[in-house]
């Protein structure tokens, strides 16, 4: 994608492999990979020797993103930014505050080519995948830029992160380097709208991240006609993903259901969404979690979203079907912090 070489996205041992095919000194890597991974500019490094800093400088990427728009929310303080990258494209994250600690949302994408009709950040299609170095630099530059910590990451942002399967991944070994950001996996969540083969290859990298499932539906009409990618992996083929990753890893699944008002909310897809899950995992003894959010209404969409009492109602109805079942917050109501909204708005 660059002719640049990206040195946020090396590994110590690769690092040093970069290092020393340009005559340097092993010990350069350690110096170096610490200061990449907190965002210090190669020119900035000081305890690197000044013609080393500048050829660096001169023949590597600075991939970490700028703040190009910031909107913080009056009501909860959420943040969210929209991140220019180096090439000029745009992407976002949102900063959510909570009494345990900073959540950040990233993007894994510049925009999706899933297709997922209440989602607006796929409606001008996939530009290109993040660099490994761009999905960690949006922790850099918010953490920057806010001047706190951030504890947890979730990748929901723009982008579907299991169609940029082996960038994702090397981003989840960079974040939870002990010499880098340090951010445990068990503090790191991942949503897909339902790539089974990636399904089944993340299941064979045993991380201990939690996976988030974008479910929103109970039959394979009504997903299909919201997801298209429920065309290629229908519910069966993606539950079935879901309890291999279950009886593989030990972690517990996370199911996201987008309440659409007349589309998917009414009490008879609550009792439809228990059944379908309590059977699906039945005898694995694997805990049911569903994750209830209010569609976010987007202009160019037109979906409108359940009252606050019709969403607590079916989730009632999910908890005495045996699924524990949440409605998810809604943070930063006040500056379309949606997935997607701000990008389209700035283009």
């Amino acid at each position: 994608m660059t002719e640049k070489t990206d040195l946020y996205s090396m590994l110590p041992s690769e690092l040093e492999a970069y290092l020393t095919s340009l005559g340097e000194p092993k010990f350069r890597a350690k110096q170096l990979f610490p200061r990449l991974q907190d965002g210090t500019p190669i020119s900035e490094i000081s305890n690197l020797p000044k013609a080393l800093r500048e050829r660096l400088s001169a023949e590597t990427l600075n991939p970490i993103p700028t703040v190009e728009k910031k909107l913080v929310s009056k009501i909860d303080g959420t943040v969210k930014y929209l991140f220019k990258l180096y090439d000029g494209e745009c992407i976002e994250s949102v900063l959510m505050k909570y009494k345990h600690g900073n959540t950040l949302c990233v993007s894994s994408q510049v925009g999706c080519r899933m297709g997922c009709r209440f989602c607006a950040s796929t409606l001008a299609g996939r530009v290109r995948n993040l660099l490994p170095s761009e999905i960690l630099g949006q922790i850099i530059a918010a953490t920057r830029d806010s001047g706190e910590r951030v504890s947890n990451v979730v990748m929901m942002g723009i982008g579907e992160p299991l169609d940029n399967f082996d960038n994702v991944v090397r981003f989840l070994a960079l974040v939870n380097h002990a010499d880098g950001l340090n951010i445990g996996y068990r503090h790191i969540s991942l949503s897909t709208c339902g790539v089974v083969p990636k399904i089944h290859e993340l299941a064979e990298l045993d991380l201990p991240i939690t996976l988030s499932i974008s479910l929103h539906a109970t039959t394979d009409e009504q997903r299909s006609a919201i997801m298209p990618v429920n065309n290629k992996w229908n519910i069966e083929e993606l539950l079935s993903a879901c309890v291999s990753y279950y009886k593989k890893t030990g972690r517990r699944i996370s199911f996201e259901y987008t309440l659409i008002h007349g589309k998917n909310d009414t009490e008879a897809d609550a009792y439809a969404l228990a059944r379908l899950l309590t059977s699906a995992f039945r005898g694995t003894g694997a805990p049911i979690h569903v994750n209830l959010i209010r569609v976010n209404e987007v202009a160019e969409i037109g979906f409108k979203n359940p009252s606050t009492e019709s969403a607590n109602k079916f989730a009632e109805l999910l908890n005495s079907r045996g699924c524990v079942a949440t409605v998810r917050r809604r943070l930063g109501s006040d500056i379309e912090a949606a997935c997607g909204q701000l990008r389209r708005s700035n283009s």
